[in-house]
């Protein structure tokens, strides 16, 4: 391995463990750095402790830095013991050790001998015999080699057993000097208490722990790792027994003795991480969630509601002065979501849920005799994702924030700053996309809040459900016991408007004549085969028209495959923004991302108010010399904000060129273009279908198959997720 070795010299840069410093070189077995023995370098990388003027062997390679230029990029480290008098007094007289001077650490040297550190480390009582050294410095040398010792120590052992720098400094800085006794108790520990440690990498360094395949330790990690997953998988709370068993045998390529199976589950239960209701098997967490959730609205819905007798007068103020007739049940929408302490309003395209949350906020300020910064005092508008929030800003000229950020969620730690300890006191939540809410999610902002509150949820019964464990908005309506406003009144619906047809068309699978042209509408007609020319042909008739890929979206159902999007993101990038020599670009595994490509986020960066889902252009790339990191950098544009991505962080983007019905939840777009082919048939189902169709605001065209598509509306046997909620509500 490459390394220098040298002395630790100063730090340049510090935060948490990261540390850009200099270092004084005298030995290398790099042949490119022989010039640099005897000269003082930069270096960068994480450090538990760093000793100014202590000896290191530091491994690693070399970068270039804009900035710092040459640099030593340090992957892990070893601190090398002093040696010789003059070593051991130099060591003593630094400032690791303060009020120990050089004439001090003379003395303990000439008392104690060059083996001076081991015998301190053994006994501190050896240090009573050096000549005027007191206790209380007797005892702070003991103190800080014995901690110094031991992180060093630990560290050097997390590295062999193939724990990486990061994961070791993690794990030594949770635990310290526990971390040993942590190992050899149960290791399984470290995934409870450290997020970025999973199962599958634990189990891969446990080999060096001569750990058995059947202990019971492991097997019990092992169950609540393939429950965890089944919950990601399927969407669901809890699971079944069987299902448990068939996945953990299958993890381990081995049927496990049922018996040891049933013992791990005992055990499991009695320490708190998993709930067996009956037939039921629930990780704690969820399950937790999932009672508070019902709790909490089962509270709200039995508390006593309001009755605002001048609703309707204010009602009818609006109406004039904006110059709008609502009916009925917009009316009742309005009054029930300012009268009662929850509400939920549903509804597809087209029928006017945009128009009602404006509506509520004019009423409730009307009602409360509001300032307009005294409204933003009580009043948040709500959204799971980046796009919602901001498509929920534009049509009601009221801010809104992602339900993570009005949470204030740390993604370091994982956990929100409000929370039931913290709550917010904004009296009136108004939250849109109400099916893209996860059982998490749901049950974090309910924590968040007051019990003074009054909340109105919106979203669309028909969409598809959350990503995350859960079924909220459904679970939710079927309950039965929230006051719930069916919108159904088609306020899209103009001679020249299919779309908002249509997707009623779906939602009670009657379809009409599909295959016949619109304003707004159009399915063109191929076979598989075709289908990446008929998409080609159409785009570029888009970019002809005006609509660059800003204002147009691609959807598909499926990743693999011919017509899959993995495969259509490429043929797209061609059509939309073709290789050009004054464009530059960088490969990420079989990807190649260009400047001015459109790319979809796939992980949320609330320090940035980035969002999985969002969609945003790279607008340049810069090589390590243009950088700020001294590596190469992607800069991506997120409707104006600005976020640099290394290559190693090209893991959370994909093109966007086309996305997954599922991504696009939560967003409109000006055109959509949908492609359906028999091929996508396990992933053809009527609300899959719906969902893609309600995301064109203005024009629709689908392409493929007729008999496929017909298939998918017809076919409403979606994966039904296994949810409590509902039992818990009623």
């Amino acid at each position: 391995m490459n390394y220098i070795k040298g002395n630790y010299k100063n730090s340049i840069y510090e935060n948490n463990n990261f540390v850009i410093g200099l270092f004084k070189v005298i030995e290398t077995n790099i042949d490119s750095m022989e010039d640099y023995i005897g000269k003082t370098i930069t270096f960068k990388g994480n450090f538990d402790l760093l000793n100014h003027n202590e000896l290191y062997f530091f491994y690693g390679n070399t970068v270039i830095h804009p900035k710092y230029g040459f640099q030593f990029d340090v992957e892990s480290y070893e601190r090398i013991k002093p040696e010789g008098k003059d070593g051991i007094i130099e060591y003593l007289s630094s400032s690791m050790f303060k009020g120990i001077g050089k004439s001090l650490a003379k003395k303990i040297v000439d008392t104690l001998g060059v083996d001076a550190l081991d015998k301190i480390v053994e006994d501190k009582k050896v240090l009573y015999k050096v000549p005027k050294l007191n206790m209380k410095k007797a005892e702070l040398i003991y103190d800080t080699l014995i901690k110094y010792e031991e992180s060093q120590k630990i560290i050097v052992n997390l590295n062999n057993l193939g724990f990486n720098m990061n994961d070791s400094l993690e794990i030594y800085n949770y635990y310290k000097k526990n971390t040993l006794k942590i190992l050899e108790h149960n290791p399984y520990q470290i995934i409870e208490d450290i997020d970025t440690i999973n199962f599958p990498k634990l189990d891969e360094i446990s080999i060096n722990l001569d750990i058995d395949p059947f202990d019971n330790r492991r097997i019990e990690a092992c169950i609540i790792y393939v429950m965890k997953e089944l919950s990601f998988k399927n969407g669901d709370t809890y699971s079944y027994f069987d299902e448990i068993v068939s996945s953990l045998n299958s993890y381990n390529h081995t049927n496990i003795d049922v018996n040891l199976i049933n013992e791990c589950m005992n055990n499991l239960e009695s320490d708190l991480k998993i709930v067996i209701e009956g037939d039921k098997y629930y990780l704690i967490d969820i399950y937790d969630a999932e009672v508070h959730i019902a709790s909490k609205i089962k509270y709200l819905v039995n508390k006593e509601t309001n009755n605002f007798v001048k609703i309707d007068k204010y009602i009818n103020e609006l109406e004039k002065i904006n110059e709008i007739k609502y009916n009925d049940v917009q009316k009742e929408a309005i009054k029930k979501s300012i009268n009662n302490n929850i509400t939920i309003i549903t509804g597809g395209p087209g029928v006017g849920k945009t128009t009602i949350i404006k509506a509520i906020l004019d009423v409730y300020k009307k009602v409360f005799n509001l300032k307009v910064d005294e409204l933003d005092e009580r009043v948040a508008l709500l959204a799971p994702t980046g796009r919602a929030s901001k498509r929920m800003m534009e049509s009601t000229s009221f801010k809104a924030l992602t339900i993570h950020r009005f949470l204030k969620w740390n993604k370091e730690t994982n956990s929100f700053g409000v929370n039931e300890y913290n709550p917010d006191f904004h009296n009136l939540i108004i939250i849109d996309e109400v099916s893209m809410i996860d059982n998490n999610l749901m049950d974090n902002l309910l924590k968040g809040l007051t019990t003074n509150i009054k909340l109105v949820l919106v979203g669309d019964y028909n969409q598809l459900p959350s990503v995350g464990a859960g079924n909220i908005l459904r679970d939710l309506i079927d309950s039965k016991i929230i006051d719930t406003v069916h919108l159904n009144y088609l306020y899209r619906q103009k001679s020249d408007s299919y779309i908002p047809v249509l997707a009623r068309e779906i939602k009670d699978n009657n379809l009409g004549n599909f295959l016949e042209n619109k304003d707004d509408y159009r399915f063109i007609k191929c076979d598989s085969n075709n289908i990446k020319k008929a998409l080609i042909d159409t785009c570029n008739m888009a970019i002809i028209k005006g609509f660059d890929y800003r204002r147009v979206q691609v959807m598909a159902p499926m990743y693999a495959g011919v017509n899959g999007i993995d495969n259509l993101n490429k043929v797209l990038q061609e059509v939309f923004n073709p290789k050009n020599s004054n464009k530059k670009e960088i490969k990420y595994g079989d990807v190649i991302y260009r400047e001015g490509d459109k790319v979809l986020q796939l992980l949320n960066i609330p320090d940035s108010n980035v969002y999985n889902g969002d969609i945003g252009i790279i607008k340049n790339i810069l090589e390590p010399f243009e950088s700020s990191s001294g590596k190469k950098e992607v800069v991506i544009d997120f409707d104006g904000i600005i976020v640099h991505y290394e290559t190693k962080d090209l893991v959370n983007i994909k093109h966007g060129f086309i996305m997954s019905i599922h991504k696009s939840q939560g967003s409109e777009f000006e055109l959509v273009i949908m492609t359906i082919c028999k091929s996508y048939r396990r992933m053809l189902y009527r609300k899959l279908i719906y969902t893609g169709i309600t995301r064109a605001k203005r024009k629709l065209i689908i392409i493929g198959s007729s008999e496929a598509f017909k298939y998918s509306v017809e076919n409403s046997q979606e994966i039904k997720r296994k949810t409590d909620l509902l039992n818990k509500l009623v």
